[in-house]
């Protein structure tokens, strides 16, 4: 279990590294059309949803009662699902600012680091009792790592969009 998330976590933030490192500072920060992000605020929202995960697993946590699991398919019909759209939260909406590639690259790396430490870190079958998701029960640890990774599969997917946009103008 520990490698294959370590695996996958490699995985998802390298493309996002790839796809960020094809934006020039200038499209990074350019909004490919109304009522989109630009490319930084995409990555600014990716970094602000996942950069305090691994402090939950140093938090509050409990011996699970249920699959550890279970709630993984219910997450990957929601986030691998590019065609429907959601309001983000606000706590994790990126602000309308001038972003730096480099900064935003060198968060994406850290978090990347972060989360491979903690998936070979902790026991990844307790329930942290410190945050929750709405509409979902507490995660466990793999829980959280999994919500990690295809929030940041689906904003890869929406990056490579706003690249492939800006591309064409």
């Amino acid at each position: 279990m520990k490698s294959a998330v370590q695996n996958t976590i490699l995985e998802t933030y390298s493309k996002l590294n790839d796809i960020l490192s094809s934006f020039t500072q200038e499209e990074i920060n350019e909004v490919p059309f109304e009522g989109s992000w630009t490319g930084g605020q995409t990555v600014q929202h990716i970094i602000l949803a996942s950069s305090g995960i691994p402090m939950l697993f140093a938090g509050k946590t409990e011996k699970t009662t249920r699959k550890p699991d279970e709630n993984i398919k219910q997450l990957d019909t929601i986030f691998l699902d590019f065609n429907t759209k959601y309001q983000s939260p606000e706590n994790i909406k990126p602000p309308e600012i001038v972003y730096d590639k480099k900064l935003l690259a060198i968060s994406i790396t850290k978090i990347q680091n972060d989360l491979f430490e903690a998936a070979e870190t902790y026991d990844l079958t307790l329930t942290c009792l410190d945050a929750k998701i709405p509409g979902f029960e507490n995660f466990t640890i793999y829980e959280w790592l999994h919500f990690a990774i295809v929030h940041t599969q689906r904003h890869t997917h929406q990056l490579q969009s706003i690249y492939e946009t800006l591309k064409k103008k």
